[in-house]
């Protein structure tokens, strides 16, 4: 337990498990609405908000933070204006996001620096990222108990919410700001390139053994936090980089999972 001696690792093993705690939250809803790839869209969006900072030296998880909410926003506005081709409006999202994003990064002069937001980095988690990360985090979990049963039943069906009463338009454009700011916070920890997974992997893990939609979510938190903190431990004592740790111990959970269950149900599983 030495690792909690270093003020720069307990700082991140923080901001991690909050991180740990709203990606599969978010993830569980946004994977069972099939909406994967916003996740993946809005993490390479933020790369540029992240280039914007850097070019006019501005803190970058503020201005990420900015840029993927608009960028949100933009998503849904597309989806709607492309019902019949939804997947055109992350196309084209994401093309102005990463050409944005090259642009500035070949321009901005402190270029080297974006390697810690690609990839995450727990020696740079600073007090600035806790502050930001720690009463977001909580608003985001408001939200989600507050909104939980309308959330509920956008993931299953949009046209029967909409007959129940539910507000669909104003919940949608709530889910896609909570997503956004989901993956701006996990920048410095996971990175811009590998956030989409933590949202996903987890998700996929916790179905496996899922009996139900809660019982998704609970596994789905157990399995992303446990991938969090043993990646972070371990990329502090190895000096691997914690955002592509935590997602190869993710991957072996799940794959871990898949084998015990297929070899449950072939050898013990009653007939």
């Amino acid at each position: 337990m030495d690792f909690l001696s270093y003020t720069f690792m307990r700082r991140a093993l923080i901001a991690g498990n909050m991180v740990g705690v709203i990606a599969p939250l978010v993830g569980v809803f946004l994977n069972l609405r099939r909406l994967s790839l916003i996740g993946h869209t809005l993490s390479h969006v933020a790369l540029a908000g992240v280039a914007i900072g850097l070019f006019i030296g501005v803190f970058p998880l503020y201005m990420a933070l900015i840029i993927s909410i608009i960028a949100a926003l933009a998503i849904e506005k597309l989806r709607k204006d492309y019902q019949d081709y939804a997947e055109l409006s992350l196309a084209i999202i994401l093309a102005a996001g990463l050409g944005l994003a090259t642009i500035l990064i070949s321009a901005a002069r402190q270029s080297a620096g974006i390697h810690s937001y690609l990839f995450g980095s727990i020696s740079l988690v600073g007090t600035r990222d806790i502050y930001m990360i720690l009463p977001l985090a909580f608003i985001i979990l408001a939200v989600i108990i507050k909104y939980y049963y309308g959330f509920f039943y956008l993931a299953f069906n949009e046209n029967e919410a909409r007959l129940a009463g539910v507000p669909v338009k104003a919940l949608n454009i709530v889910f896609m700001v909570v997503v956004a700011l989901t993956i701006s916070l996990a920048i410095r920890v996971v990175g811009t390139l590998l956030i989409a997974s933590l949202i996903t992997i987890p998700v996929a893990a916790g179905m496996q053994l899922a009996w139900s939609f809660k019982s998704t979510i609970w596994l789905s938190l157990i399995y992303s936090l446990i991938a969090v903190n043993s990646g972070l431990i371990y990329s502090f004592y190895y000096d691997l980089a914690p955002g592509g740790t935590i997602i190869i111990t993710g991957v072996l959970l799940l794959l871990a999972t898949m084998l015990i269950k297929y070899l449950y149900q072939k050898f013990f599983r009653p007939r």
